[in-house]
């Protein structure tokens, strides 16, 4: 898996949108705990992309499963066909720059079976400031013919992020005052999944919000024992920023299964043993 599989410039993109198999575009922008952000989109978007809710389309309703659990396969089906989605159309997906939502949007169609999506690298943010056109015209895309075969790249269950503690390595993309259970600002207890390794998701990028190039990622990752044969988990609080260090993964050339449940379905059950401190334990 190379970077430029999974990520592209804003220079990239808009020789792609110029040339004769411009991609699908879908605008992701999203806050954790406010409204969305469909009102921001209509102000200024770029040209041909399609607004996608990630609290309302890129997830399952909030419950025992996690805040954001995985949507209804064939319902995610009907909104990417809405959105233009083709099975043999490429696709990019961008948010306002931090990149977790266009990540979840792009891990999500990787997981359903779409050979060919990638995330605009730092998201909206980079690409203004590379002088990209935005407007406010809305989109009218053409209905798709994208149909999801879930199961394409790896996901975990509860049971299967606990044992891939302990077998191999798994990574916490939350803060790390949250690892620690130091602080915990939404769910129900502090604490990390025993045996996981702390790995902020915030550190895979640069100050411009842009991911650090391969080799600097591969070097971060191995330091967590992530890499060679290990096989390698990522989970956070809802399943939105893991998706970005699966990304962030990928581009170091390392495969890595999501527990899309995360912190906010593990926590909920008062079975499932927590681990505070700065070790894995």
């Amino acid at each position: 898996m190379t970077a430029n599989s999974v990520i592209v410039s804003p220079a990239e993109l808009a020789a792609e949108l110029a040339g004769p198999r411009p991609p699908v575009l879908l605008d992701v922008r999203w806050q954790l705990g406010g409204p969305d952000l469909r009102s921001a989109y209509e102000a200024g978007h770029l040209p041909g992309a399609v607004y996608v809710d990630l609290d309302r389309e890129l997830a399952g309703p909030p419950g025992a499963g996690g805040r954001h659990p995985l949507p209804d396969a064939e319902e995610f089906g009907a909104v990417m066909r809405r959105a233009g989605v083709s099975a043999d159309v490429p696709v990019v997906v961008y948010d306002g720059g931090l990149g977790w939502a266009a990540a979840r949007a792009w891990w999500l169609l990787r997981w359903t079976g779409h050979p060919q999506v990638r995330v605009l690298d730092g998201g909206l943010a980079a690409w203004t400031a590379a002088g990209g056109a935005v407007t406010a015209e809305p989109a009218a895309p053409s209905e798709g013919d994208f149909k999801p075969t879930p199961g394409a790249v790896g996901l975990l269950d509860a049971d299967g992020a606990a044992a891939l503690a302990r077998s191999g390595v798994l990574l916490d993309a939350r803060a790390g005052e949250r690892y620690r259970g130091e602080v915990e600002p939404i769910d129900p207890v502090g604490g990390h999944i025993p045996g996981a390794v702390s790995a902020p998701t915030t550190e895979n990028v640069g100050a411009d919000g842009r991911f650090l190039p391969g080799d600097a990622l591969r070097a971060r990752f191995a330091a967590l024992g992530a890499g060679g044969d290990v096989a390698v988990g990522v989970y956070c609080g809802s399943g939105v920023s893991g998706a970005h260090e699966v990304l962030a993964l990928e581009i170091a050339g390392i495969e890595a299964a999501l527990y899309a449940g995360s912190w906010s379905e593990w926590s909920s059950d008062p079975n499932r043993p927590v681990a505070t401190g700065p070790d894995p334990q």
